[in-house]
């Protein structure tokens, strides 16, 4: 017996990647979910670069609801993948944004973006993702202008995709044309002398997720690789911005939301715990992803700015808590021995919770939200 929700997002991932939730499932989880791993090359495999890029470019130019189905679908059979994905896809909506319409754009960053899909590009994010208190856009990575360019150092830890990637992306600080520090966007190739990547996760779940320590040793970034506000182009950074937010927010719940629904799937196919039971996880289960899968419907349909971030944020952490209990009765309902021996769920249980990590931390959200809906304008800096 299988979950119908996540049957119909299975249905939804096999259209956009024929194949790949099959070669998922046919490495074993406890491989699969582990420290080196080839679960990421399957993606690749498997054309999973392309899903959020737009046609024009190559890809599938998947919209919002189908994104979230897919991450669904991917975080029930891999949540590693689907958590490490995320970074990848969170890259692609911002750096697309600014390639439609063109000219905002310079040529060879457009250049790049065509060969994303062809080439099977893999983007690492090196934002400040992974410190639960602290704006994601605020740099991790200092910037020091030289002739031609900047030279980058500082490190992000931890960097999904740090061992699969071929692009970095990283938030840096420039003197902007007043003199104090302005924010931009420097996309720095995996290869760059001075990038290197160290052991850092120590966790043995979403292990294969690749989340490991990313440094940068004075690594020169020509000036046609930063992107950055001008003068006639003063909102591009904080278009970045706001596409940036909501579509992590997305795409990082949709992930974990699968994970959850695969175990809910295992009590109904079991018949665990009564009819009230089974039905109290499939609720949990169910109505995280409607809440995500709602937000993503507004946002295709036009829902933007301030109030996108706003509803995208409540989504996620409304989502956060019906996940965690339901992957918590979920585990009970399977029972004891299922613990003792099959230890695959009690992994896949423990792969929910991190969802509280991410950035920005609900503490931190509650008086600009609660300011927001009194009407006050978001600040989340």
């Amino acid at each position: 017996m299988q979950l119908r929700s996540l049957d119909f997002a299975r249905a939804v991932c096999d259209r956009y990647h024929p194949g790949l939730l099959k070669a998922l499932e046919a490495i074993p989880f406890a491989e699969r979910e582990a420290p080196g791993s080839p679960a990421i090359g399957v993606f690749r495999a498997h054309g999973g670069v392309g899903l959020m890029v737009p046609a024009a470019f190559g890809g599938h130019g998947a919209d919002p609801v189908d994104v979230v189905r897919v991450q669904r679908a991917v975080g029930a059979a891999s949540p590693s993948v689907a958590a490490g994905v995320t970074m990848h896809h969170f890259t692609v909506s911002m750096l697309y944004a600014l390639a439609e319409p063109a000219g905002r754009l310079a040529p060879r960053q457009v250049d790049l973006l065509h060969r994303i899909v062809p080439d099977q590009v893999l983007m690492a994010s090196g934002w400040a993702e992974g410190r639960t208190q602290q704006n994601i856009f605020t740099p991790s990575v200092t910037a020091a202008p030289v002739a031609g360019g900047y030279r980058l150092n500082g490190a992000k830890k931890p960097c999904s995709l740090a061992r699969s990637m071929e692009l970095l992306t990283a938030s840096i600080a420039v003197p902007g044309p007043s003199g104090s520090p302005e924010l931009a966007l420097a996309l720095v190739p995996a290869g760059a002398p001075g990038l290197s990547v160290h052991p850092f996760w120590g966790s043995d779940v979403l292990a294969a997720s690749e989340s490991e320590e990313v440094r940068l040793t004075d690594v020169f970034v020509p000036d046609h690789m930063v992107i950055r506000t001008t003068a006639e182009d003063p909102t591009r950074i904080d278009d970045l911005q706001a596409a940036g937010v909501i579509w992590f927010e997305m795409l990082v719940s949709a992930g974990y939301a699968g994970a959850a629904a695969a175990l809910a799937e295992v009590v109904l196919a079991r018949g665990r715990g009564t009819a009230a039971e089974r039905a109290a996880v499939v609720i949990d289960a169910e109505s995280a992803f409607a809440l995500l899968e709602g937000v993503a419907r507004a946002v295709r349909d036009g829902l933007a700015g301030e109030e996108a971030v706003a509803q995208v944020l409540i989504a996620r952490y409304a989502a956060q808590d019906l996940l965690a209990r339901c992957a918590e009765h979920s585990l009970e309902l399977l029972g004891g021995m299922d613990f003792i021996h099959s230890p695959d769920h009690a992994r896949l249980a423990a792969s929910v919770r991190p969802l509280i990590f991410h950035p920005p931390g609900r503490s931190a959200t509650c008086a600009p939200l609660a300011d927001y809906f009194a009407g006050a304008p978001l600040d989340l800096s």
